[in-house]
């Protein structure tokens, strides 16, 4: 299959074609998050479809949990679990690949997203297999396995209904439980008239038309694939299971048909027993989709003669999570069960969309997650604290408790720390440590105050300052400053005591 070069919209991402067609579009440095959502904010047609989007996910997970009455229970127990696990994290994970290992299937160890892509591209090679199926993973975007089985000369097909049209349109995710939410029924149905040929000029924008379209176009590609590749939702560490939740049954496909199984997950994806299993299952499909059960939940457990794959193999990805362990705040960002219900309540991603926080972890969680996996170092990364207002909503509605306005918090700390040593500081930076040396002494800070008042006084116009010159104007970009009093409190209060 070969995809259609990348569309060009004001709200595309930074990227270029890929040597592949089937690989999607090979990702550039991502920049800042403020200039990558600029293009988003003018996209008026994207904003519309996130708004309604966001709008109808958050009443249906509404009404599914206060139809829970143990709701809160539940919520309460997914956090103790999360917690607890990472705490011996070591301990599950052994039990895991024992339990893996014993039930016939192959633990791989990856320390870094390049150790995962060479693992995975050479057990691919090792079959010589020159394409592979593919359900939906954002594991697997996190390493860039596709354009790296592209580069190797292994067609990638990406086989859930919205990861399809991303691939086939040559962009990048723009919401955790649904991909291609930033596109409509008719920049679907145009999309696949033309990529499709098999679709025909007649295709409706029925939705059952369109999921037709798609199963037609990928019911070869699962029969004649020798590889699959899947993610996983959970790992049972007691039975070595690997547990995929999704609502189309395409990952059942993959796991089922091809002989050889892959799976990446990050080692965060442990659950002790079945019994924590229960907890989840039912936390996620409320908090993501508003649903009580989801259709599919599919479960493997190494190998069985005759019946499905004949080679299983689980790739462990740290990439970052064992320093994100490390800290007692943040770790909190490793219980994420990928709900995305965060997303569906932040106004900010309502108006941003996902695309400007990369193309791997929208939203609020990726806004945590993202900075402890790769570090605050650079640009791109730092700015994602910032991409919050801190209103808390996220956490309200996080099915198990991460607090992501205090993981937030503390990873801006982080990014100043960072920032102090540099050898040339930053201009906030420079500004800042002004202001302390100004406002470490009183003399100086009246000196300051006084002047300070005279020229913002000077620059108000019927009361307010719209605009502040050089780096100060950065405030007033979005907002208006109130001029100051003509007095300040130090001077009224010693007036009023002489």
């Amino acid at each position: 299959m070969t995809a259609s070069s990348p569309r060009t919209t004001p709200s595309s991402p930074r990227t270029t074609p890929s040597t592949s067609g089937t690989s999607g579009p090979v990702p550039l440095p991502m920049p800042k998050f403020a200039a990558a959502a600029r293009s988003a904010l003018a996209d008026t047609g994207q904003r519309r479809n996130l708004r309604g989007a966001t709008a109808a996910a958050r009443e249906r997970e509404a009404e599914a949990v206060a139809a829970t009455d143990d709701w809160d229970d539940l919520r309460e127990a997914g956090r103790a679990i999360g917690e607890a696990t990472l705490l011996r994290l070591d301990a599950h994970l052994e039990d895991l690949e024992r339990a893996v290992t014993g039930a016939g299937g192959t633990v791989h160890w990856a320390a870094d997203a390049a150790e995962a892509r060479r693992v995975v591209t050479d057990l691919v090679r090792a079959i010589g297999a020159d394409e592979v199926v593919k359900s939906s993973s954002a594991t697997t975007r996190e390493i860039g396995l596709n354009v790296a089985l592209a580069r190797a000369g292994v067609a990638v097909q990406e086989t859930a209904l919205a990861d399809l049209v991303v691939q086939l349109g040559g962009d990048e995710p723009s919401h955790p439980l649904s991909p291609a939410l930033h596109r409509d029924r008719a920049e679907i149905r145009e999309l696949f008239g033309r990529t499709m040929p098999a679709a025909g000029p007649g295709l409706s924008d029925d939705p059952a038309a369109l999921a037709a379209a798609a199963r037609a176009h990928l019911r070869d590609r699962f029969l004649r694939a020798p590889v699959a590749v899947t993610g996983a939702n959970f790992l049972v560490a007691e039975t070595g299971t690997v547990v995929v939740v999704e609502s189309e049954g395409n990952a059942r496909m993959c796991l089922t048909l091809p002989g050889t199984l892959i799976t990446v997950a990050g080692i965060d994806k442990v659950v002790p027993t079945w019994a924590d299993l229960e907890v989840f299952l039912q936390l996620l499909p409320r908090a993501s989709s508003g649903e009580r059960m989801t259709p599919y939940v599919s479960s493997w457990t190494g190998v069985t003669p005759g019946d499905g794959p004949r080679e299983f193999h689980l790739v462990l990805l740290d990439n970052g999570r064992t320093r994100a362990l490390a800290d007692e705040v943040g770790r909190a960002a490793l219980r994420c069960v990928h709900c995305s219900a965060c997303a569906n309540v932040c106004p900010v991603y309502e108006r941003a969309g996902g695309r400007a926080y990369g193309p791997v972890y929208p939203g609020p969680i990726g806004a945590i997650l993202i900075p402890q996996l790769n570090g605050v170092g650079g640009a791109a990364n730092a700015s994602l604290p910032y991409a919050s207002t801190l209103c808390g909503a996220c956490a309200d509605v996080c099915p198990v408790k991460i607090d992501i306005p205090e993981v937030l918090v503390r990873l801006r700390g982080a990014v100043v720390e960072s920032r102090r040593r540099r050898p040339v500081p930053t201009p906030e930076l420079a500004l800042m440590r002004g202001m302390a040396w100004t406002m470490g002494d009183p003399r100086r800070y009246e000196t300051a105050l006084r002047r300070g008042t005279k020229w913002a006084r000077l620059l108000s116009r019927g009361g307010r300052i719209r605009r502040l010159p050089g780096l100060l104007g950065k405030w007033t970009e979005a907002r208006d400053l109130p001029a100051p009093p003509s007095e300040s409190f130090r001077t009224w209060w010693t007036r009023r005591q002489a």
